[in-house]
């Protein structure tokens, strides 16, 4: 099995299999970062992370992965900053500010509202660095790669975010929170083809 280096120089080359392999291998991962975060054009933002790999020259630094979802943050930040025509500090604005619209809230499913208002109550990076620690198992220099902010902060960042998230999960009732977790989960493997 080719590392996702090897992979990346061979599709920078012109090998459309290395290329489809790393997309294969990573695109479940970048599908659920976007899904979390915005509810419409996520397959958009998906195809423009990957074009974004390719067409870049320069060699990542932290790994593929890593890079990668440093270009889907920027990415991210850009589409909020285009949809809201303000720029967004990460570090301190949530997905739930950035919701202006009741009709957004109201047509999202119920069971998905309760683990997304807990997540989007967070500030975007903690969001991002929860999300990529736990659910891509990126190591904390590698979300300091993706935030650009040196590993400490991440650590710092991690526990900060882990302990904002239990405040807002305490907040909800157990048993709805539970079964919409597991209806979430089960969901989104359904979306990205698992």
């Amino acid at each position: 099995m080719d590392s996702d280096e090897v992979l990346l120089s061979a599709w920078r080359g012109g090998d459309a299999k290395a290329g489809r392999t790393l997309f294969a291998r990573h695109v479940d991962g970048v599908t659920r970062f976007f899904f979390s975060k915005v509810q419409t054009g996520v397959e958009d933002l998906v195809q423009r992370t990957f074009l974004a790999l390719l067409e870049r020259t320069e060699a990542p630094e932290a790994g593929v992965r890593a890079y990668l979802f440093g270009i889907a943050r920027k990415l991210l930040l850009r589409r909020f900053r285009d949809e809201y025509r303000s720029p967004i500090d990460a570090g301190t604005v949530s997905v739930a500010d950035l919701r202006t619209s009741p009709s957004d809230i109201v047509d999202r499913r119920q069971h998905l509202q309760i683990l997304y208002r807990a997540l989007q109550a967070l500030p975007l990076d903690l969001q991002i660095a929860l999300e990529l620690f736990y659910w891509e198992s990126l190591t904390a220099a590698e979300i300091g790669a993706v935030l650009d902010l040196p590993e400490g902060t991440v650590r710092s960042r991690l526990r900060r975010g882990r302990e904002l998230l239990a405040a807002q999960m305490q907040s909800l009732p157990a048993a709805t929170v539970a079964a919409d977790l597991e209806t979430w989960a089960r969901e989104l493997r359904e979306r990205v083809g698992r």
